[in-house]
């Protein structure tokens, strides 16, 4: 299993370059069965790497670009009336992919953006009354421009949640940018990228994870993490249920992406801006985002040894 997970980050990063950080965490999301949201300034990649890690898997793929007149049929499936049949029949919309990109998700209204409420949570979606099961290994990246562009709406709160985790993929270091400059458009890269997993051996590893262990200490610590966020001031509401699970649920994959059976408070640390940042508000900017900070004063105020 180290050697699949070795080969599926190798192989991309040879199209996203000098973003090895990321690229194990998106890998740690899609192992913990969960979903991804990329906030980042246009251009930076994004679409690059939903792509890139469904190329890598050798999952299918489909991509919605969202915008403001999207309706959720345009992404759910509509039904037609075949004249053949006379009856009608379902068609599925893009949706119905192992791996969907939802780009610009924030330029869609909130109608279209809750079509995927469902589908993220229940890996299934209901239209006219049938209730329809979504592909093995369902996996949404949605990529989201910051909120100060115009043409945007805001992911609410119930939505946000959704996501296991969140991440930035920033500008590239000087040395990576370099070698972008001089080794031209990394769509060709993309294109001539080799499947290195299946199906099953993503299924091998989602199943490993799962089997990760962790001690009794640790699940106190995310205890405690947990327990700050819903006591310290600063914080406009703490961390549910779901958020403590997806933290737990993050370190286990973390730890098995590096090749460890066992969390350590290493694990849980690497993972919890991008498990907690979107799940949490500053008191004193409630309509802001302020996450960041509050992640950064979980784990300076927490102490691993209660």
């Amino acid at each position: 299993m180290r050697e699949q997970i070795q080969a599926l980050i190798a192989a991309l990063n040879t199209v996203l370059l000098g973003k090895e950080d990321q690229i194990k965490l998106a890998l740690t999301c899609l192992f913990g069965r969960g979903h991804l949201l990329i906030e980042d300034l246009p251009g930076m990649g994004k679409t690059l790497l939903a792509h890139a890690l469904a190329r890598v898997l050798g999952l299918s793929y489909n991509r919605i670009q969202f915008t403001s007149d999207l309706l959720p049929a345009d992404i759910i499936g509509t039904s037609i009336f075949d004249r053949a049949s006379n009856a009608f029949r379902f068609i599925e919309g893009p949706l119905f992919a192992q791996v969907v990109l939802a780009d610009e998700i924030n330029r869609a209204t909130p109608k279209s953006q809750s079509a995927l409420l469902e589908a993220m949570e229940e890996r299934q979606v209901t239209a006219e009354g049938v209730t329809r099961p979504l592909p093995a290994s369902f996996f949404v990246i949605a990529t989201q421009n910051p909120t100060t562009q115009t043409g945007t709406f805001p992911l609410p709160e119930s939505q946000l949640d959704r996501f296991l985790m969140r991440i930035e993929l920033g500008y590239p270091g000087p040395d990576a940018e370099r070698e972008l400059l001089k080794g031209g458009d990394r769509r060709v890269v993309l294109e001539s990228l080799e499947p290195v997993g299946t199906v099953e051996r993503l299924t091998h590893i989602q199943t490993a994870v799962t089997q990760v262990r962790i001690s009794d200490p640790l699940i106190e610590y995310v205890q405690r993490l947990v327990g700050f966020s819903r006591q310290a001031s600063e914080f406009a509401f703490g961390l549910s249920p779901r958020g403590a699970l997806a933290l737990l649920h993050s370190a286990k994959a973390w730890a098995l992406v590096h090749d460890r059976r066992h969390v350590i408070p290493e694990d849980v640390q690497a993972v919890l801006p991008s498990v907690v940042e979107h799940r949490l508000r500053e008191a004193a900017d409630f309509a802001g985002h302020g996450g960041g900070a509050l992640a950064q004063k979980l784990l300076t105020s927490v102490d691993v040894v209660g």
